[in-house]
């Protein structure tokens, strides 16, 4: 008649199965017998006993009040009157308000954080825990030390789980920007709007963060505020495509034609469009005209070795969907995910893994014709004046093959591939007015494509500057990259 409490069950999913028959199975159970699980989302997670729960989730509040709410919540008088010193009360809430600025800047993803940290409620209290130590240990005369506080909270509570040195910037830049003697001022602000409430009570503090915005600006967490039409947008995919994903994948007409119908339309469109197979013969033969070791036609033919494992996938994947709906051979589990994405306008797993990313597959199958045309033309006129960077599969590589190439080129001079670097160059140029390769006396290659984010560029000047209202994202004219 007890409970039991099974903690990270994601890490013993196969005892799951046993547990289930144990309790669906027991012919006699007490009524106040209760099983509590805990898990972390687990793709393999048994649907069963899934289904058969009731499932809580505890994730962090969505907000900066909510956040803070939920701290202060949590933070009884006592430990609001634990130190004498006037700083411990300030202090103590902007902890809180660090903690609740780094987990929310995760939902803007890589804007937010090069990697996703999981912060959570031990590092907040790992952190008031250190303020509390230090503040007992300094006393009123001798004052805080904020190198040391700056260091802890940065570097050690919150930079012990950061690997990433931006991201290990960032943190820093917070720690000195809001912790040190300005933040007693009367001036000082988190921004504008958000201040360090004077209040004796956890109520006083409640009160305040009862009037702050239900809805932050991403300016407050130092980002701009075009940042919040990236998080809007993945959200709003992220909603349509869990919706769409869950719908009933029955053959429902629509428009009077069968899921099945339409995907077999779209197969025999793509199958037409598909470029032809490459044949390794002539690859061969072109690339040797070319000269085989150069390491551009090395890069170029690893590019197309991989371009074509694409191009057999799909034609294979679309001639047995098509056989599979007309009832030929048997509709496998890869096959039954091709047709449901086809039909959802999404990209089968199948393809996906070998290939790249993209909002749709009308995107993804322009996007395959376009690095195709790339390849086959710089295989049969040469290598081209201007290339299209991003759509290759391995841009790394590619400016790899360019620094080898322009070491060879300088042999004579004493150059070593180890200490010869890349360097970018904006031209004034569009991919339009191109008409031959970069001057032979500085080598390198150009390269079009590239876009910025959250930035503008001032053509006439050649320099950044603030991206307009509401543009995401800028595209650049061609760029000379050279070594």
């Amino acid at each position: 008649g007890g409970w039991l409490l099974l903690q990270n069950c994601h890490l013993g999913l196969e005892f799951l199965n046993e547990l289930m028959d144990t309790i669906t199975t027991k012919e006699s159970m007490s009524e106040d017998f209760r099983i509590w699980i805990t898990t972390e989302a687990h793709p393999e997670f048994p649907i069963n006993l899934l289904q058969s729960s009731i499932k809580f989730t505890n994730e962090p509040p969505q907000g900066v009040k909510a956040g803070l709410k939920r701290t202060y919540s949590a933070v009884t008088q006592d430990l609001l009157g634990v130190s004498k010193m006037p700083q411990w009360k300030p202090l103590l809430y902007a902890v809180a308000f660090l903690h609740t600025t780094v987990q929310e800047r995760r939902k803007f993803g890589p804007l937010g954080w090069n990697i996703p940290y999981e912060f959570n409620q031990a590092d907040l209290a790992a952190s008031v825990q250190f303020v509390q130590n230090h503040l007992n240990d300094v006393g009123v005369k001798q004052g805080v030390d904020w190198s040391c506080v700056r260091y802890m909270l940065a570097e050690v509570q919150y930079g012990g789980r950061v690997t990433d040195d931006l991201d290990k910037a960032l943190l820093n830049t917070y720690a000195r920007v809001w912790f040190g003697e300005h933040m007693f001022g009367e001036e000082f602000c988190f921004y504008k709007g958000y201040v360090i409430p004077k209040g004796n009570t956890v109520e006083d503090y409640l009160q305040y963060i009862e009037q702050l915005p239900v809805i932050d600006t991403p300016e407050v967490f130092g980002l701009h505020p075009n940042a919040d039409i990236t998080y809007q947008t993945n959200l709003a995919n992220e909603t349509f495509s869990t919706i769409v994903s869950i719908q009933p994948k029955d053959s429902s007409a629509r428009g009077g034609e069968t899921r099945e119908a339409v995907v077999q339309h779209l197969a025999d469109e793509m199958l037409e469009k598909l470029p032809p197979d490459y044949n390794p013969h002539e690859v061969k033969a072109q690339l040797q005209k070319m000269g085989a070791f150069q390491p551009m036609n090395i890069f170029v033919r690893q590019e197309i070795d991989r371009m074509q494992l694409v191009i057999s996938r799909v034609r294979t994947t679309l001639t047995d969907l098509k056989l599979a709906i007309d009832g030929t051979i048997i509709m496998s589990e890869e096959l039954q995910d091709a047709l449901d994405n086809i039909y959802d306008a999404r990209i089968p797993k199948l393809w996906f893994r070998i290939s790249w990313e993209s909002t749709t597959l009308g995107f993804w199958f322009t996007e395959l014709l376009e690095r195709n045309q790339q390849f086959s033309s710089w295989l049969q006129d040469g290598r081209p004046n201007q290339f299209w960077m991003t759509g290759f599969f391995n841009p790394q590589g590619f400016l790899t093959a360019m620094r080898q190439e322009t070491t060879r080129m300088n042999l004579a001079k004493g150059w070593e591939l180890d200490s010869v670097v890349l360097y970018s160059e904006v031209t004034k140029m569009m991919k339009e007015d191109v008409v031959g390769p970069p001057p032979a006396d500085v080598g390198g290659v150009y390269i079009h494509g590239l876009f910025l984010e959250g930035a503008g560029w001032d053509r006439r000047n050649s320099r950044l500057m603030e991206s307009a209202p509401k543009v995401l994202f800028t595209s650049l004219p061609v760029v000379h990259v050279y070594a």
